[in-house]
């Protein structure tokens, strides 16, 4: 009986897609008299039915190739900008899921992707998804495939900047990818010798960095790497932020609730600047030129490292076991370095957060990296 499998990426791109699409297609052939399609640009190609065939001419010489050979959107099937309006089109990617007798709908993608393909598989689909995120967030897995390769890139770069500021006697300040969650900026600091590491999950006090800088100036070394993630959080912004939330909750009238809410977003606005903030801050309490480094993109881009295509691998040729035993809704885990299905109700609205008792932030203390607190 033939086996047909639909594929598509959505989010933000990462170094690993495309292993895992080589790998869900080539073992899908090797076990199944198998039709594999991709569509490409995320849940928006799914919706318009714009896909192409994965035979064996395009899943050839892109295990080594970053990016995604499908394209990607952050577009949500249940709130999907189309004109000037967000509506939902779950229904019509089920038209779509039928329309080709699809077994299963394979998704590659984090926690966006994981929200969105369990709204899918509500919707009646037969739905995989594999963990793909720079920012190793996704629970149940002992990492997502993306976040090895990005994690090398952000260590190379603060292995660079430490020339350059000790050359200067400055105080470099390099924002690092994380919204929410601090794995790629500790782990970047620790292993790139980050001087200062702020996360997270870890709210900051800036006369604790200043202090810190300063002890450093006075024992001849005058300079400092700090490493921040984007979503790190000062304790005076995050006092602030909290009580607006509180008066939120408290708010009788529509008006003093929108108020607050455009409070709120402004702050987020404010908060995109941090790092050029925080180096500000610094310049003045230690009279040491700051200047600020923001990695972004970058982190993204270029071949996966050799840890990602063996992950990517390991949980697409395992996706193709799920499928073979029947296994639906759920999520390819790895866990041990042995892969395992974990229910997509267990993944969805869940986040996973750096323990403060975690080995690498007792690291970061044991050598006396100051951590903001």
């Amino acid at each position: 009986m033939k086996i047909n499998i639909g594929v598509l990426t959505a989010g933000g791109d990462s170094p690993g897609l495309n292993s895992a699409i080589r790998a869900i297609g080539k073992s899908a052939y090797q076990k199944f008299d198998a039709h594999v399609i991709g569509f490409l640009d995320g849940f928006r190609g799914l919706m318009q039915d714009r896909h192409v065939h994965l035979d064996s001419a395009r899943l050839s010489g892109i295990l080594t190739v970053g990016g995604t050979i499908l394209g990607t959107s952050r577009d949500k099937p249940d709130r999907m900008m189309v004109g000037s309006k967000k509506l939902d089109m779950t229904d019509a990617m089920l038209e779509v899921y039928n329309k080709h007798h699809l077994d299963v709908l394979v998704c590659l993608g984090g926690g966006g992707t994981q929200k969105g393909a369990h709204t899918l598989m509500k919707k009646g689909m037969n739905i995989i998804t594999l963990p793909k995120t720079i920012d190793n967030d996704i629970p149940e897995t002992d990492q997502t495939f993306g976040f090895d390769t990005a994690l090398g890139i952000a260590t190379e770069a603060v292995d660079r900047l430490h020339s350059t500021a000790h050359s200067h006697h400055r105080i470099i300040v390099v924002e690092i990818m994380g919204h929410n969650t601090g794995w790629l900026a500790l782990g970047a600091g620790v292993a790139g010798g980050a001087d200062v590491i702020l996360i997270p999950e870890i709210p900051y006090d800036v006369a604790k960095i200043s202090d810190a800088v300063l002890a450093r100036s006075r024992s001849g070394k005058r300079f400092s790497i700090i490493a921040v993630s984007e979503g790190a959080i000062a304790v005076n912004d995050l006092h602030a932020q909290m009580e607006l939330i509180s008066q939120k909750d408290q708010a009788m009238t529509k008006e003093e609730r929108k108020q607050i809410t455009d409070d709120l977003s402004q702050f987020k606005i404010t908060q995109k600047e941090n790092a050029f903030h925080l180096a500000n801050l610094l310049e003045k309490s230690t009279g040491l030129e700051s200047r600020v480094t923001i990695l972004g993109h970058l982190q993204r881009g270029g071949a996966p490292s050799a840890t990602d295509r063996m992950l990517a691998t390991q949980l697409g040729a395992a996706c193709i076991d799920c499928i073979d035993k029947g296994i639906y809704g759920v999520m390819v885990a790895i866990q041990g370095g042995y892969t395992k299905p974990v229910p997509l109700d267990d993944i969805v609205g869940r986040c996973k957060s750096v323990p403060l008792d975690h080995p690498w932030i007792k690291s970061a203390r044991y050598v006396g990296t100051c951590l903001g607190d």
